[in-house]
């Protein structure tokens, strides 16, 4: 196999405030909560994941919601759910539709997870056999001891191992990791909506990209128009990540740019020859 097929997978939805995807659209600061604000304001988005078939390695990023919140969001959740709330539809999990893809997670060489929010991290237990499960040093480090944005029993039994970003040319920052070491899939240092996200390009033989922005915007609104998200740990940097994002995304050779909760992204596949 020469080829590198993308796979759009959409493994949950949530139900935020638009506060939470849109910050700079709103002049109150604690919009994204949801409180006194009434569910009119409340917006449904996809939670997605991607499977990369790469001739050297079946590569997964995020793995959505847990089967769990099918019969309990509170018990997966707890008091995230003030903020996020939970759906799995049947056949969503990112168990299920590895299997509709012909595959068990120890198939899955490398499990990359871009942070360690609920809605990135919550399947990781329906995945935990897979060879390799990896998350930036920074992001790893924060959630050890950050009770408010992580949800450590997620992760709780599982091998999680931790890669640094190297000094590149790449990102905000100029840090990036090449997992194969040959440019074709590299995870680029953009924080700022957590202290460790992880964006990835991936590129094919004939040097066209595609560009999974993870949650340094919630949609393309969030690119187009520099919008960072209602949750932040640093603003700035988070500006500054999606700037980055949109002036990558116009390059030629960038055939598509995929934010992680674009409720106008369907599952699909791209190939990358």
């Amino acid at each position: 196999m020469t080829t590198i097929k993308i796979h759009v997978l959409h493994t949950g939805l949530v139900k935020v405030d638009a506060g939470l995807p849109f910050h700079d659209k709103f002049r109150n600061p604690l919009a994204y909560t949801g409180i006194l604000r009434s569910h009119v304001n409340q917006v449904t988005l996809p939670v997605s994941s991607y499977l990369i078939e790469h001739p050297k390695g079946l590569v997964l990023i995020d793995t959505g919601w847990n089967e769990l919140v099918r019969q309990s969001q509170w018990r997966e959740l707890g008091l995230q759910t003030q903020i996020n709330k939970a759906y799995l539809p049947a056949g969503w999990s990112v168990r299920e539709q590895l299997q509709q893809l012909g595959y068990q997670p120890s198939d899955i060489d490398y499990l990359m997870l871009s942070h360690l929010h609920s809605d990135h991290a919550s399947g990781l237990p329906l995945v935990k056999d897979a060879q390799h499960i990896l998350t930036s040093t920074p992001e790893w480090n924060t959630a050890q001891h950050d009770r408010l944005r992580y949800i450590p029993k997620m992760w709780r039994g599982v091998d999680v191992q931790t890669f640094d970003f190297d000094h590149t040319d790449l990102g905000p920052f100029h840090r990036s990791f090449d997992l194969f070491g040959d440019g074709s899939m590299q995870f680029i240092y953009v924080p700022g909506h957590s202290h460790g996200l992880a964006a990835t390009l991936i590129q094919g033989h004939q040097g066209e990209q595609v560009l999974l922005a993870s949650d340094t915007g919630y949609a393309q609104e969030s690119i187009d128009h520099l919008y960072t998200p209602g949750i932040v740990v640093n603003r700035t940097q988070a500006l500054e990540s999606v700037a980055w994002i949109q002036q990558k995304a116009s390059e030629p050779q960038v055939i598509e740019t995929l934010t992680n909760h674009d409720p106008a992204i369907r599952p699909h596949t791209i190939t990358l020859a």
